[in-house]
This record gives C-alpha cells, sequence and structure tokens, in this order.
C-alpha cells in the first residue's frame, strides 16, 4: 500500500469539522437575537408623544337675521380687524330708526317748552285776557253798585238785582282765571313737569341709539386679523341671528394638543419648555405647556391582563410655540423629541 492510498483512506475515516462549525455559529446567532428581543421588550424605545396643531377661529355672524346683499371675501383672503366682511339687507331697521327718531324729536320739542316756558306771544296774550278780565270786573263792580242802591230805595226790582249780583260773581271768577293762567304762564313749567319731559328725551334717545347699533349691525366686520378659511353663506340667502356666515382663522394664535397617557404625565408640567418638529415643515418648534386638563376622560387603555394590572386614562394637554414659525397650519403633525 501506497503513502497516497493511506492518506485517503485516513481522510475517509475523519468527518470533516466544518458543519460544526457553522452549526455552532448559527446557533450563537439566534441565541443572541432571543436575548435582544427579551432586552427590548424589557426595556422599549420610548414612544414619540405626537400631537395636532391647532388655531383659534371666530365665527363671523350677523345680530339680527336679514339677507345677505353681498359677501366681500372668499375663502383663502387674508383680513385685518375692521375689513369688510358682508352686508346684511334689513329694511325693517331703516323704518324703525326714522320714527324712533321723530319721537326723539317730540320729546326735545316738549322738553325745551318746559324749560323755556311759553312764547313771549302767548305772555302778552295771556296779560291783555287779565286787563280784559279786570276791567270787565270794575264794570261789573260799578253797575253793581248803582243797581243796590236802587234796589235798597225800592226803585228797582228784585230781580234786576239778582242779575247784577250774578254778572258780578262772574266777572270775578273770569278774573281769577285770568289771573292764574298770566301767572302759569310766567312762572313756566312745574319742577317735576321739568323732569318728567326731560327723561321722556332720554328714553327716546336711548330707543335711537338702540336702533342705529342694529342698523351698524347690517355691516359685517372682521374681529380679528387672519385668513377666511370658509365662507359658509352666499349673497342672497337670509341669514339667521348668531349663524355664522364667514369662518376667519386667526393664524398667530396656534396651539398643539397632545393626548398624554396618565403615567406621562408626571413628566409634564403647567409651563414647561418642550422640544419638537413639524415633520410637514421639517422645522423644529419649542412649546411651552400652558393647560392640562383636569379631568381624564378622552379615552381608556384596557389592561390586556386578567389578573394584573389596571386601566389608564388619557389627559388632553396643550402646548403653544414659544416663537412665531411661518407655513402653521391647522392639523399639521407635531412630534415631541424625547
Amino acid at each position: 500500500m501506497t503513502n497516497a492510498d493511506t492518506t485517503k483512506q485516513t481522510e475517509e475515516r475523519e468527518p470533516s469539522k466544518a458543519p460544526l462549525i457553522v452549526g455552532s455559529v448559527v446557533t450563537v446567532g439566534i441565541l443572541g437575537f432571543i436575548g435582544w428581543g427579551i432586552w427590548q421588550s424589557l426595556n422599549p424605545a420610548p414612544v414619540p408623544l405626537q400631537g395636532m396643531l391647532d388655531a383659534n377661529t371666530i365665527s363671523v355672524a350677523a345680530k339680527i337675521p336679514g339677507r345677505i346683499s353681498q359677501i366681500y371675501l372668499k375663502e383663502g383672503d387674508m383680513v385685518k380687524p375692521g375689513d369688510l366682511v358682508a352686508e346684511i339687507g334689513i329694511p325693517e331697521i331703516s323704518a324703525k330708526l326714522e320714527q324712533v327718531k321723530a319721537q326723539e324729536a317730540a320729546a326735545q320739542a316738549k322738553e325745551n317748552m318746559a324749560q323755556t316756558g311759553a312764547r313771549v306771544q302767548e305772555k302778552e296774550a295771556a296779560a291783555a285776557d287779565y286787563e280784559r278780565a279786570r276791567a270787565g270786573l270794575a264794570l261789573a263792580q260799578k253797575s253793581f253798585n248803582r243797581v243796590d242802591a236802587l234796589y235798597k230805595e225800592g226803585l228797582v226790582s228784585a230781580q234786576r238785582h239778582d242779575e247784577v249780583s250774578a254778572q258780578l260773581a262772574a266777572a270775578r271768577e273770569l278774573t281769577t282765571v285770568a289771573s292764574a293762567k298770566l301767572s302759569a304762564v310766567r312762572e313756566g313749567a312745574r319742577e317735576e313737569e321739568k323732569a318728567a319731559a326731560k327723561a321722556l328725551v332720554a328714553q327716546a334717545a336711548g330707543g335711537v341709539s338702540e336702533v342705529e347699533s342694529l342698523a351698524n349691525e347690517s355691516t359685517l366686520k372682521s374681529p380679528v386679523a387672519g385668513e377666511v378659511t370658509r365662507v359658509v353663506m352666499k349673497a342672497g340667502e337670509v341669514a339667521p341671528a348668531g349663524f355664522p356666515i364667514v369662518m376667519v382663522t386667526d393664524l398667530n394664535d396656534t396651539w398643539v394638543t397632545f393626548n398624554v397617557r396618565e403615567e406621562e404625565l408626571v413628566n409634564l408640567k403647567k409651563g414647561e419648555k418642550l422640544s419638537a418638529t413639524i415633520p410637514a415643515l421639517n422645522a423644529d418648534v419649542t412649546l411651552e405647556v400652558t393647560w392640562i386638563n383636569p379631568r381624564g376622560n378622552y379615552a381608556t387603555w384596557r389592561s390586556t391582563r386578567q389578573n394584573s394590572g389596571y386601566d389608564l386614562r388619557t389627559f388632553e394637554v396643550r402646548a403653544r410655540p414659544t416663537e412665531a414659525l411661518d407655513g402653521l397650519r391647522p392639523g399639521m403633525t407635531v412630534v415631541v423629541k424625547r
């Protein structure tokens, strides 16, 4: 037997070590993967805190119902405080305004009369009436004196005496009335009458102010600066009182709403600063926690274990950007870095 044959027989008898090494490597790899999985389950990566951007939206509505005559804005327009939004046609208000202005003018005339008293012509007429009454009284007194003297001498009848006596009494009454009228004209209205006339003027002025205020409501203006996000109604439609006609969103008044599980609230305090990113803008932003809802009623995380664990509730948390950032839109996703 040659040496080559001997070597060949030896190689056939000794098994190869390569499969054993490969198997060992695979086993170690599997064990390592299982160990890594166990470590990951025991030390899970923190779940990112995700929220949604929101902004203050104002509903521009009319205080009184009316037909929309014109809308000056369209969706996407930028507005400033005081910009015209729409016109409401309210013909009843115009008629009511004329009515209350007429009432105010009448009340003012009465008040002026009470304060200034009668005119000069009225005073002169009252004085003339009084002088005529006095002259009539003097004449009636002389006639009565003559008839009375004759009656006492038996030269006139009792009937004639009674007639001149009645004429004297009537002349006295007429003089009294004329005197009272002259005094009233000269003195003017009493203080109570002046106060009542003044109160009527104030009441009428209040009615005018009220109707003018309603008339001004026919012109709708934007109360804030922002963007028109929705035009709810169209020209020609009847707008009910308080129903929104245009929606304006103030993009400078924004906040982020997070829904945080209760075990994570320990890491959040009012006034705390949060570092976050806005994926849509690829921008970082700093947020300040401004409000944490005291009631946890948004959602409930149910325990998956029957014999242990407990349910978790979600609390609403709001945070505002500390600096202005261009391009912010309500509905954008905001992720807090952890």
